[in-house]
């Protein structure tokens, strides 16, 4: 009713350490994918319907397993339990994509630079932890999705991707997330298998000089910037602290006064309502602030200093 053949040879990837099961690289333990791989190497006779699997792991060896199974078949209305069983041979290879990215492969390079001088290493660090995100959520449905090689480099950072279309689809999210805009070029590096043009693509995306967080200066009034889209923006005013939009064509005309890192710390002195007694925290003289209602007021405060004034920043 079953057989099995003499053995069974079960790869595994020495990189990434997923093994080759039923057509597909995953990641497993070892007893569960030579035990899959067997029933996958399983002969029944065609009148029969397999109604249930036992299996029996044992190892002989680092690199050899025997491999039991009890089989439950249902032939024509007579059901019949079967065994049968094989040797397991583990064999090491290296996958493709584990090929590809130890090889230095790429199609694509995401190239992340800021409007200021050099890229802010918080917003650097961010970018990179989101597009790793990204491209790892993407390559558990596509395998061979994966970032070869990340590059810090004068001004910003690169990022070479094993897929054009990944790069596309980074690249537009950042831009429009960050507010930003991208550009694309194209390179010929060769001619494929079949003779057709190879291309690598780069995706250029230019972060605006602000981010969320900063205090920025637009129509001369000063604003907390909340929020970017693609279409826009969201501000607080500092001075009374109602929110408002901003188109992305007005974005461009925006200063900005203080970078978020760049916001000082002031010690409370004492709370009434909605204002608060600071210390200056230059001259250590006594500064009274608005403070939003409700705000939740600890012992320092973040604020924004000018020229002619000091604000509270929410």
């Amino acid at each position: 009713m079953v057989a099995l053949p003499h053995h069974v040879d079960l790869e595994r990837c020495t990189n990434c350490e997923e093994y080759f099961v039923g057509g597909s690289w995953r990641q497993m333990e070892l007893d569960d994918a030579a035990e899959d791989s067997t029933i996958d190497s399983m002969m029944v006779i065609s009148e029969s319907v397999v109604v249930d699997v036992g299996t029996a792991f044992e190892k002989l060896d680092d690199r050899n397993f025997t491999i039991s199974l009890e089989v439950t078949t249902d032939t024509q209305g007579y059901v019949s339990v079967n065994t049968a069983s094989t040797t397991v041979r583990l064999k090491n290879v290296v996958c493709k994509r584990c090929s590809r990215q130890l090889g230095n492969y790429y199609e694509s390079t995401l190239q992340i630079r800021s409007g200021s001088k050099d890229l802010d290493e918080n917003i650097r660090d961010e970018i990179v932890r989101k597009v790793r995100s990204d491209v790892e959520t993407a390559a558990k449905n596509n395998r061979s999705l994966f970032i070869t090689r990340v590059e810090e480099v004068s001004g910003g950072v690169d990022m070479l991707l094993s897929s054009i279309s990944m790069g596309r689809t980074l690249a537009r999210d950042l831009a429009d997330s960050y507010g930003g805009e991208y550009k694309e070029s194209s390179k010929l590096v060769g001619k494929t298998d079949d003779g057709r043009d190879m291309h690598r693509l780069t995706y250029l995306v230019r972060l605006p000089e602000y981010s969320v967080g900063d205090v920025i200066r637009f129509n001369e009034v000063l604003y907390k910037l909340t929020w970017i889209g693609k279409n826009g923006g969201k501000l607080i005013t500092l001075r009374d602290f109602r929110e408002t939009t901003i188109r992305k064509s007005d974005l461009t005309s925006v200063r900005v006064e203080t970078k978020e890192k760049d916001l000082k710390e002031a010690a409370v002195i004492s709370t009434s309502g909605n204002e608060i007694q600071v210390l200056h925290p230059t001259n250590f003289s006594t500064i009274d602030l608005r403070v939003p209602e409700n705000a939740e007021i600890g012992e320092t405060v973040r604020i924004a200093m000018t020229d002619e004034e000091i604000f509270f920043i929410p």
